[in-house]
């Protein structure tokens, strides 16, 4: 290839970089948390067309039932159906989570962008503005915005999608400051491509996998947050059912049923754990540097 053919040089790096990708092993990391997310969404798109019993039903006479082969969670303090809640507690958590990361990712993958790519006095005055975001964690911007809006599944959805806005603004400016570097970059500026098709064609694909990776753990971090404002009364309002308000409502019964607190407790930690998991496999699938390690 001639060093004076930049059109080339362009088109030649990427597919190397993604053959490399394809022939790395599935993890079992990978593996075993898309095998929880998978169940996870499983029970959120079953509980669209089926739960045991309504969730949201109030039957004193069946209130604190055992699990039986009617009631196979129980049922809680109201004599609602637990398992029934499991189920359609997944569907809030996911949505919470799905809506979160992706006001996250939208608004924060183009200023780390912008900020890899713009000089370097611009990129570090985003970068401080964005410090100052990271002085607002999930729980405090969500008791802030509940205060002013009251409480709500959509404000939990906002305050921890903007909450999460600085980790994805970070992560890609890093990415983007590598990608920068590299001689195909370097090659399309000289074939007299503007900042805006290199980023679009660039280093939007190459900073991809960083997305990925991130809005897996993201998803985590916001099932947590989700759970906790729940707890707290700042997210999900009764009559919808939520992992963290069964987490609330159980604790007057931890001493006569602790599986009030159980099995919403384990399906909290089953899901983190799940998108921890396929964060850290697809980290390992995707990541040069830990290639170059091995």
């Amino acid at each position: 290839m001639s060093v004076l053919d930049p059109q080339a040089a362009v088109a030649s790096a990427a597919p190397d970089r993604r053959r490399r990708r394809r022939r790395r092993p599935i993890t079992g990391s990978l593996l075993v948390g898309g095998l929880i997310v998978a169940l996870v969404i499983g029970m959120a798109l079953l509980s669209f067309v089926w739960t045991p019993h309504d969730p949201t039903l109030v039957d004193a006479s069946v209130r604190l039932q055992k699990p039986s082969p009617e009631y196979w969670f129980g049922t809680d303090k109201f004599g609602r159906d637990v398992f029934s809640q499991i189920l359609v507690g997944s569907r809030t958590t996911l949505f919470v989570g799905f809506v979160a990361v992706g006001v996250a990712a939208v608004v924060g993958v183009p200023v780390g962008i912008v900020a890899g790519m713009a000089p370097r006095w611009f990129g570090e005055l985003l970068m401080r503005g964005n410090d100052l975001l990271l002085a607002f964690p999930a729980l405090l911007l969500a008791i802030m915005f509940a205060a002013v809006y009251g409480a709500g599944t959509l404000v939990a959805m906002i305050a921890i999608g903007i909450a999460s806005i600085p980790t994805f603004a970070r992560l890609i400016r890093g990415g983007t400051l590598q990608v920068m570097q590299t001689e195909y970059v370097t090659a399309a500026r000289a074939a007299g491509r503007g900042p805006f098709a290199i980023g679009l064609r660039h280093v939007l694909p190459n900073v991809s996998s960083l997305v990925i990776v991130q809005a897996s753990v993201g998803f985590a971090i916001a099932v947590l947050a989700e759970a906790a404002l729940s707890f707290l009364g700042f997210g999900t309002p009764p009559p919808t059912p939520s992992w963290g308000r069964m987490l609330q409502e159980s604790q007057e019964l931890l001493a006569s049923a602790p599986r009030l607190a159980v099995f919403p407790g384990v399906a909290i930690a089953v899901a983190v754990l799940g998108f921890n998991l396929l964060g850290d496999g697809l980290r390992d699938r995707f990541d040069p540097k830990l290639e170059d390690r091995r």
